[in-house]
C-alpha cells in the first residue's frame, strides 16, 4: 500500500470513528465539563502547553483541565511551586497525582480512569490528531531533553511527519515506564514504517492498557 493510500484510508477511519466515540461518550464528556467548570468557574480545557503537530507546528490539544488555570505556567514561573518544578524538572517532567497540589478533586478522577484524554477527538475529527500515532510533545519538554539527549533532534524530523495520536506504540508498550528518549526512537520506527495493520493493533491494545492502568504514572 503506498503512503498515499494509507494516510488517505487512516483518515477516513479518523473522521468515522471520531464522529463515532463523540457521540457515545457525549453523556460522559458533558457531565465532566460541567464538574470541572462548578469546581472553580473556570475553563474547562488545558490552555497549555501548545503541543508539536504535523510539520512541527503548534497546535491546542484538546485535554480536559484536571489542575488549577494556568497551571503550567504556574509551575514555570511562579516561586511558590519552585520546589515542586526542580522534582518535576528531576523527574523528566513528571509528577505523581497525589504529590501535585495543582491537581484538584474532579481532576483526580479524569486521570485515574484517562477521561481526560477524550476531548482529543475533536483533534482528530479537525485533522490536527488521529486516532493512532506519535504522542505529542510540547516545547519546553523537547528542550529539556534535547540538552541532554542533543543527538535526539534527528528523530523529530522524521516524528514530525506523522499525525500525533491519541494512542501509539509508546502507549501500548509501557507507557511511563519508558523514558522519552527510548520513546523517540520507538516512534521513529513507527513513523518509517506505516502500516493499517500496525494501527489496528495498537488500538486494539489501548482498551487493555487503559482499564489495567499499565505504565499510568499515578
Amino acid at each position: 500500500m503506498s503512503k498515499i493510500s494509507y494516510k488517505a484510508i487512516k483518515r477516513v477511519f479518523d473522521i468515522i470513528l471520531s464522529i463515532v466515540f463523540l457521540l457515545l461518550f457525549s453523556p460522559l464528556l458533558l457531565l465532566a465539563s460541567l464538574l470541572i467548570f462548578l469546581t472553580d468557574r473556570k475553563g474547562v480545557f488545558v490552555k497549555e502547553p501548545l503541543r508539536y503537530g504535523l510539520g512541527g507546528k503548534e497546535f491546542r490539544m484538546f485535554k480536559f483541565r484536571t489542575m488549577i488555570p494556568d497551571a503550567h505556567m504556574e509551575l514555570l514561573g511562579n516561586p511558590k511551586y519552585a520546589k515542586l518544578k526542580s522534582k518535576w524538572e528531576g523527574n523528566s517532567n513528571k509528577l505523581r497525582v497525589n504529590e501535585d497540589p495543582r491537581v484538584t478533586w474532579i481532576g483526580r478522577i479524569l486521570r485515574k480512569t484517562d477521561i481526560d484524554e477524550l476531548p482529543q477527538l475533536l483533534n482528530v475529527l479537525i485533522g490536527q490528531m488521529s486516532l493512532v500515532g506519535p504522542r505529542p510533545t510540547y516545547k519546553t519538554e523537547i528542550e529539556a531533553h534535547l540538552k541532554k539527549y542533543p543527538k535526539d533532534e534527528k528523530y523529530l524530523k522524521d516524528v514530525f511527519l506523522v499525525r500525533p495520536g491519541i494512542t501509539g506504540i509508546w502507549q501500548v508498550s509501557g507507557r511511563n515506564k519508558i523514558s522519552l528518549h527510548k520513546r523517540l526512537s520507538m516512534e521513529v520506527e513507527y513513523a518509517q514504517n506505516l502500516n493499517l495493520i500496525d494501527d489496528v493493533k495498537i488500538f486494539l491494545k489501548t482498551p487493555k492498557v487503559v482499564l489495567t492502568r499499565g505504565g499510568a504514572y499515578e
